[in-house]
């Protein structure tokens, strides 16, 4: 997994990089703790619109925090 750093458009996101796979996407946040989202957790409809903020550059963290929440796959610590 290759990570981008988040182009963070608005300024303000907690997000800092991202990582997109066929079927996931893996999110680091500032605290360097990176959440792996897929089909499972939190489905694919989620997954589709969260590579497609990402790669925008905007939108991401607060999609993240309006509609995902806990509902990763799992987690890790840095890449």
């Amino acid at each position: 997994m290759s990570p981008e750093r988040y182009r963070n458009l608005n300024g303000d996101s907690g997000v800092s990089h991202y990582a997109i796979g066929a079927d996931f996407i893996a999110v680091q946040f500032q605290n360097a703790t990176v959440y792996i989202y897929d089909g499972s957790r939190p489905g694919a409809h989620h997954v589709a619109q969260m590579k497609s903020l990402a790669e925008a550059g905007r939108g991401l963290g607060t999609y993240i925090n309006q509609h995902i929440r806990g509902e990763y796959s799992r987690t890790q610590h840095g890449w």
